[in-house]
């Protein structure tokens, strides 16, 4: 068991620990957008937060350039 430890511990490298964590973290976050397109709702709903939102930009656009 004490073998086991200290070979972890010098494979163990905290740079490939964290570069291991944020793939995880976008395939979560993939996974996540991914099922909420899937859902008749969850699509309107990304749909409406994006048209806003491109209005919005639209708007300041529109006012603080143009006029």
């Amino acid at each position: 068991m004490d073998d086991e430890k200290e070979q972890n511990d010098q494979t163990d490298w905290k740079g490939l620990r964290e570069i291991d964590r944020a793939i995880s973290e976008n395939r979560l976050t993939s996974y996540s957008w991914k099922k909420s397109w899937a859902d008749p709702w969850g699509r309107i709903k990304l749909i409406a937060i994006f048209v806003a939102l491109a209005a919005f930009v639209a708007f300041v656009i529109v006012n603080d350039v143009i006029l």
